[in-house]
C-alpha cells in the first residue's frame, strides 16, 4: 500500500484489503484550536463528574457558555477514549487467555516503601492525536519510580517503565494493576513471575482501587498539561518530566 509505484494497481490493493480506495488518499487533519479547547474542558469535567455522559457534559458545557451539540461532544469523547462510568451488563471482558488476579489491598495498611507499587496508564489530547503516559508509583511514599510516554498503547513502554523501576528501586511485595490488556499480557506478567512478586488487580471500572495513581494523573493534567497545550511529543515529555520532578522532590504528600 505504501509503494505507489508497485505493479499492482491501487484499486486491486484496496479490494484485496477490503477498504475503500478513497481512504488511501486520506491525510489526517490536525484538531482545531476550538475542538482542542473543548477536549481539554471535557477531560476536566470527566475527572470531576466521571458518571456524566455526552448529554450531561453537553449541558455542563452550555452552562459555561460553549456552543456545542451532544453529537459533537460524543465525538470528542470517543476521540479522547473516555466514557461515563456506570454499571453495564458484561461490557468489560478480559482478553481471552489472559489471567485476572484478585484485589489484595482491601483493608491492608500500607506504611512502608516497597510494600505496594501501582501502575496505570492515562492519555493526553494534543493538536495532532494523543499520547499515553504510564507510571509506576510507590503507594507509601507517593514517589513516581519510573514513567514512559508513548504514541501507541502496546505493552512495550509499560514493560520498559516496570523494568526501570525494578532496576533502580528494588522490588515490591505486591504490585497493583488494572485489568487492561497491556497489564495482563504474557510478556508483562512474566516480569513478576521471575521475581515472585504478588499481583493485585482492580475490579472492573473500580478506579478507587488505584486511587493514588488517579490522583497523580489529576495533578499532572491540572497543574501541567492543561496550562501548556503541547504541540509535540518531545514538548509533552519535557513538561511532564518537570512536573514529575516536582512531585518527587518538593511536593508534600499526606
Amino acid at each position: 500500500m505504501i509503494d505507489r509505484n508497485a505493479k499492482l494497481s491501487l484499486s486491486r490493493r484496496a479490494k484485496a484489503l477490503r477498504i475503500s480506495r478513497r481512504s488511501i488518499y486520506y491525510q489526517p487533519q490536525p484538531v482545531g484550536d476550538a475542538d482542542l479547547k473543548l477536549m481539554h474542558r471535557i477531560e476536566k469535567l470527566h475527572m470531576e463528574f466521571p458518571f456524566a455522559g455526552s448529554r450531561m457534559l453537553k449541558g455542563l458545557l452550555v452552562q459555561e457558555g460553549a456552543v456545542v451539540g451532544r453529537l459533537h461532544v460524543a465525538l470528542l469523547m470517543k476521540r479522547l477514549g473516555i466514557e461515563a462510568l456506570y454499571r453495564k451488563p458484561n461490557t468489560s471482558k478480559p482478553v481471552p487467555g489472559h489471567k485476572i488476579y484478585p484485589y489484595l489491598l482491601r483493608n491492608l495498611p500500607i506504611i512502608r516503601p516497597n510494600h505496594v507499587w501501582a501502575m496505570d496508564i492515562t492519555y493526553i489530547a494534543m493538536a495532532r492525536g494523543s499520547i499515553y503516559i504510564v507510571a509506576v508509583v510507590d503507594w507509601a511514599t507517593r514517589r513516581i519510580l519510573a514513567w514512559r510516554v508513548s504514541i501507541t498503547l502496546d505493552a512495550g513502554f509499560c514493560i520498559e517503565a516496570l523494568e526501570e523501576a525494578l532496576a533502580k528501586h528494588g522490588q515490591p511485595e505486591i504490585f497493583n494493576l488494572d485489568q487492561g490488556s497491556q497489564f495482563t499480557s504474557a510478556d508483562f506478567i512474566t516480569v513478576f513471575a521471575a521475581r515472585r512478586i504478588k499481583i493485585s488487580m482492580d475490579g472492573k471500572g473500580a478506579w478507587r482501587d488505584n486511587v493514588f495513581v488517579e490522583r497523580l494523573w489529576r495533578s499532572i493534567k491540572y497543574e501541567e498539561v492543561y496550562l501548556r497545550g503541547y504541540a509535540s511529543v518531545s514538548e509533552a515529555r519535557a513538561g511532564i518530566g518537570r512536573d514529575i520532578g516536582f512531585n518527587n522532590g518538593r511536593r508534600p504528600h499526606s
